[in-house]
């Protein structure tokens, strides 16, 4: 089978990334990649082997299938274009600006036939798909996502920018949209929300408690997973996974002959998984790959990249709404 010819389109940090990635794996030729910097594109040409297009247009009839890492504002068009071209497409997360251009996105590659999948790295986090297998039916879901702040991605603001990786995360994991939801954000140090809460209510009764913050002082990526015979903590950043199994018959009986501590204590077992060693983004862009060649589903679907979208605007609005509150009142006691 002939290798796929990808192009990335866009390499700013995270592009240069995918551009390393596709160099290295197996199963694909980086054919070039294209930026609106020139000297940019030259030099990530230059260190990962492969050509710099002058135009999107160039680098889109030159490859199959297309990484697009431009700014959100500018995924759109790019997606359009990609689709236009007849090329398959993963596009950076968020998947774009607006519900509505997710739409348009999705209906661009539905009539041209072409692949549209979203880059939501996280699923792809070695100790997350440690986890998977195990997180069944949870009751409460907690998430922190604390970072250093970058001046890198200040046109959106840190929902759409880090909380959308647990927002993913979550709406996979229970597989439903929240039925009614909660949030507080505040400005820092740009002109968007840099720290951000929410919480998600679903239907079945599970709740979500998501904290992000690009302002902070230390550096954690973290979820965990409470349900009715487990608790699961994944570490995302140290790729650590530890499981709390509850044997339930095992501890009420014990607990209902009046054992001592000791034996309750031995219906629960701790342990921690096995985590398989990978990079997040080569792991996903080998599924993306694969998914062109009918090996496996891919990475995060567009439908997947536009469900977190639209609960990202959601607790956006909640957050927009509470600032409104707080000025209402802060006005009001003047």
């Amino acid at each position: 089978m002939e290798p796929v010819r990808a192009g990335v389109w866009g390499v700013g940090v995270w592009g240069e990334k995918h551009a390393r990635v596709y160099h290295a794996l197996p199963g694909v030729t980086l054919v070039g990649v294209h930026d609106r910097d020139p000297e940019r594109a030259r030099a990530v040409a230059e260190r990962h082997g492969c050509r710099s297009f002058a135009s999107a247009d160039e680098l889109l009839e030159a490859c199959e299938a297309v990484s697009i890492a431009v700014p959100t504002v500018e995924h759109r068009a790019a997606a359009e274009r990609a689709a236009a071209a007849g090329r398959h497409a993963l596009v950076e997360k968020p998947m774009a600006v607006t519900v509505e251009e997710a739409d348009a996105m999705i209906a661009a590659a539905r009539r041209a036939r072409t692949v549209l999948q979203v880059g939501q790295v996280e699923r792809f986090n070695p100790a997350l798909l440690a986890a998977r297998p195990h997180v069944r039916g949870p009751k409460f879901i907690e998430a922190h996502r604390l970072a250093l702040f970058q001046p890198r991605s200040l046109d959106v603001d840190v929902v759409f920018d880090l909380m959308i990786h647990d927002l993913d995360a979550v709406l996979d994991v229970v597989g439903a949209a929240p039925v009614a939801l909660s949030a507080v954000g505040v400005a820092v140090l740009s002109g968007n929300e840099d720290i951000a809460n929410a919480r998600l209510e679903f239907a079945d009764g599970c709740v979500a408690n998501l904290t992000a913050s690009r302002v902070s002082q230390d550096r954690l990526r973290r979820i965990r997973f409470f349900q009715g015979d487990a608790y699961l903590s994944v570490d995302l950043f140290e790729k650590t996974c530890e499981m709390l199994h509850v044997d339930a018959a095992r501890l009420r009986a014990t607990l209902a002959q009046g054992g001592p501590a000791e034996a309750a204590l031995a219906a629960i077992e701790r342990r921690r998984l096995e985590v398989a060693p990978g990079e997040p983004l080569a792991l996903e862009l080998a599924a993306f790959l694969g998914s062109l060649r009918g090996q496996g589903g891919g990475a995060a679907s567009a439908a997947a990249g536009r469900a977190a979208l639209a609960v990202a605007a959601e607790v956006r609005a909640a957050m927009k709404l509470r600032a409104r509150q707080w000025a209402s009142r802060a006005t009001a006691g003047s």
